[in-house]
């Protein structure tokens, strides 16, 4: 087996399928429990991205990469990030909530145009070759209509996805309590500049690296959202933090009740 071949096998992509499930699954069920708009958002990302996956990994199984699952695929692969940045601005923005929904609806007009794209587009045959990561070499030149319309979903994504991580990093510093929320959203940015960082290349035509980066940054952000859990957790440590502190003062102050007066001099 060549170098070539080992990066692209079909069981890399067929791992972050798995995760990605598992992942869209946890934050599919947190919809269901509280109703929130970032978590729906989220949950839609990382299901475009565990099925992007198992196009990948059925059709490096198989040996054919059928056209129409290809369409299919590379705008679930292109699309997938800026939902995922959709449920990050849906986090960030609580006052001006239009800008989310702004927002998203520019996700969803800019997908169904890919859609379309991508059907009516002339397929390069020649790149459409199992054993080799395609990428969106196959849907046209560099440059070409719709394969450049992917920038303009991508970048915005990340650019919500990986300042939503950021931002709560920030946030989280500053609290003891809240310490493994701002680890949990360390793994979640690097989990982001992977893939927008593999994205990029394969983009470019250096796609050989595609796979395994996007098994690893799935991990990432599994493990981030896994981490991260609930604000319960921090919660009970900030309560159990503030009964720790009223009870040093009511000591000190216990203290210096019980001290004689000093005599004044």
């Amino acid at each position: 087996m060549t170098s070539v071949e080992f990066w692209s096998s079909w069981w890399w992509p067929a791992l972050t399928a798995v995760t990605g499930l598992v992942f869209a699954a946890l934050v599919f069920a947190q919809w269901l429990a509280r109703r929130k708009a970032h978590q729906l958002c989220w949950a839609v990302g990382l299901l475009m991205y565990a099925v992007a996956a198992m196009m990948e990994a059925w059709s490096e199984y198989t040996g054919v990469w059928d056209p129409t699952v290809y369409r299919i695929y590379i705008v679930l692969a292109a699309s997938l990030v800026g939902y995922l940045g959709s449920g990050s601005a849906y986090l960030m923005i609580h006052k001006r909530r239009w800008v989310a929904h702004v927002y998203l609806a520019y996700n969803i007009v800019l997908t169904a145009i890919f859609l379309i794209g991508a059907f009516t587009a002339e397929l390069r045959m020649e790149y459409l070759v199992p054993g080799i990561t395609v990428g969106g070499q196959a849907l046209g030149a560099p440059g070409s209509f719709p394969r450049y319309l992917s920038m303009f979903i991508t970048i915005p994504g990340t650019f919500f996805l990986l300042g939503g991580a950021i931002v709560s990093v920030w946030r989280f510093a500053r609290k003891k309590e809240y310490a493994y929320r701002m680890w949990a959203n360390v793994l979640i940015a690097a989990g982001t500049v992977l893939i927008a960082w593999a994205g990029s290349l394969a983009r470019a035509g250096q796609a050989v690296g595609l796979y395994p980066a996007e098994m690893v940054a799935s991990a990432l952000l599994l493990a981030g959202f896994l981490m991260a859990g609930d604000l319960k957790k921090g919660a009970h440590a900030a309560i159990e933090a503030g009964q720790q502190r009223r009870a040093a003062q009511a000591e000190a102050a216990d203290g210096a009740a019980q001290r004689p007066d000093q005599p004044s001099s």
